[in-house]
């Protein structure tokens, strides 16, 4: 069997750039450990496979570690590939997913996603977590990960964190996030649990970021950027139980994987 792949960087204009993921449009769904150890093999922070049924596309997301709820870079790319590389002439796609149904929206080169909110609730700063990130942060909250708040963009963009300590913790990731200089806010993201030390440009992130700066700056449409070593910028809007993520993307490559 060959099963098509493309890898697409997301979140950015240029090539080298944002979040690579892998992804994989399939006729049918193939067996969930094949998927899994294509997912190791590609060693990406996420691959995405994807199955067209009627109307809407089955979308489901693996780390290089185990099956996840939310990815947005990953999410990104695959209707990049869909819109791009596979003839679809809509301006929408619909994905079923364990989230629920995502939206992705074309507008020039630009692709909209709606994605569920997921606020974080005040949490206890603990001395693991402090150890791990090298630096108390101001206020902790919790929703699928761990989100710590700082003063300064150049306390996050200078972390050093403790990986294995940080792999310890109680959450599927840590957000570490601070008002930004020249834009709204800026984040960076590790999920050393899922097999991800440090991920270059988190959407699924943005689902707690949104909410919370939205708030403390008093306005909905915001700008970000996830200022780690490959870097991705991001435009947000605060729509209540939704959020709205735009980007763009690039295409790396296009293969065959033979099973």
């Amino acid at each position: 069997m060959k099963i098509s792949m493309y890898q697409v960087d997301a979140f950015t204009e240029e090539l080298f750039k944002g979040n690579p993921a892998a992804v994989c449009i399939l006729d049918y769904w193939i067996d969930e450990k094949l998927m899994q150890s294509m997912a190791a093999e590609n060693n990406l922070s996420e691959t995405a496979f994807c199955v067209a049924h009627d109307d809407i596309y089955e979308l489901r997301w693996f780390t290089p570690e185990g099956e996840i709820d939310l990815c947005g870079h990953a999410t990104l790319a695959t209707a990049f590939v869909i819109f791009e590389h596979i003839g679809y002439s809509g301006k929408e796609i619909k994905f079923e997913t364990k989230s629920g149904v995502l939206e992705v929206t074309k507008e020039d080169d630009n692709l909209i996603m709606i994605f569920p909110a997921r606020e974080g609730r005040h949490a206890e700063i603990t001395d693991e977590l402090v150890q791990g990130l090298g630096k108390k942060p101001k206020e902790l909250y919790q929703s699928r990960d761990l989100m710590a708040v700082y003063e300064t963009e150049d306390e996050i963009k200078d972390m050093n964190p403790d990986i294995e300590i940080l792999k310890k913790l109680d959450a599927f990731g840590i957000i570490v996030t601070a008002k930004g200089k020249d834009v709204d806010f800026v984040s960076r993201y590790f999920a050393p649990a899922a097999g991800i030390p440090e991920d270059p440009v988190t959407g699924s992130a943005h689902c707690t970021l949104v909410p919370y700066w939205s708030k403390v700056l008093g306005k909905k449409e915001l700008t970000a950027h996830q200022i780690s070593k490959r870097g991705g910028k991001l435009l947000c809007e605060d729509r209540g139980e939704k959020i709205k993520i735009s980007g763009t993307a690039v295409l790396f490559l296009k293969g065959e994987i033979y099973i």
